[in-house]
């Protein structure tokens, strides 16, 4: 997808025979890729010097058990910060919302078997930026803010040109504000002192696709929760890759504003 900080000029694959096929409910293009020979190289090419607003389909969001709020999560955000409006008001339910949870990757997580996202109430709840996110949207949709959802890559700092796995970070339009969000982040740099911004923890991202709850028709794949690394197709559902590897090419960051990933 395209950012105020960047547009993808083109993927590409080696050694493998690709068609497009579209999202049915935001219109995204993605990709559906057959290898040719069991290894599979997929190359995304952005341009970091041209920018786009983010697309108003972004803040609208289609009823799910991903984005569907229960009716205690309504309360619960009822009494956060209740005089605020706009941007202040966002700041404190992200605020409140690194207040109920550790980073991590649990085996079970916090919706799991649920048709709608949870209140949490009073006690610590371990969550991936996954989960983070989707508390903290759901938390701003009950609040009546507009808020979307970012999926792609992050690449450390201290990692340079690597990373293990996608990344995901939120977006909010209030009082004519955009401004971006990633609790997660904060929480790995041991603070809950959230503040706006995209790289609040040093390094390099780039998005791949936005919202929850996905269909794709032409591949075979329903209710996928979200689209962030490439995924194996199957004819039971889809499931990510065990053996990857992420890489950046510095140079063209660096001399040309190209990411190449």
């Amino acid at each position: 997808m395209d950012t105020p900080h960047g547009r993808c000029i083109g993927v590409e694959v080696e050694h493998a025979v690709m068609r497009a096929v579209t999202e049915a409910h935001t219109g995204q293009t993605a990709y559906l890729v057959e290898p040719e020979n069991g290894v599979l190289a997929v190359h995304w090419r952005y341009d970091n010097a041209v920018g786009v607003p983010y697309p108003d389909i972004l803040y609208q969001p289609r009823a799910s058990r991903f984005t569907r709020f229960a009716d205690a999560l309504v309360d619960e955000v009822d009494a956060i910060a209740p005089g605020m409006t706009g941007p202040e008001r966002v700041r404190a339910i992200a605020c409140a919302t690194a207040e109920r949870f550790t980073y991590g990757h649990p085996e079970a997580r916090f919706n799991d078997g649920l048709d709608e996202v949870p209140a949490l109430g009073c006690g610590l709840t371990e969550g991936s930026c996954v989960d983070i996110n989707t508390y903290f949207i759901a938390s701003l949709r009950a609040a009546g803010i507009e808020v979307g959802y970012i999926t792609g890559f992050y690449f450390p700092a201290e990692k340079g040109d690597h990373c293990e796995d996608g990344h995901c970070w939120v977006v909010t339009r209030a009082g004519g504000v955009v401004e971006e969000w990633d609790i997660a982040h904060h929480l790995k740099m041991g603070t809950r002192d959230i503040r706006p911004g995209l790289n609040p923890k040093p390094g390099i991202r780039v998005a791949g696709f936005h919202s929850m709850g996905l269909d794709f028709p032409g591949a075979g794949v329903t209710d996928l929760k979200a689209l962030i690394e490439p995924r194996l197709v199957e004819a039971c559902g889809s499931k990510g890759f065990d053996a990857r590897e992420i890489r950046l090419d510095h140079p063209a960051v660096q001399q040309a504003n190209l990411a190449d990933v």
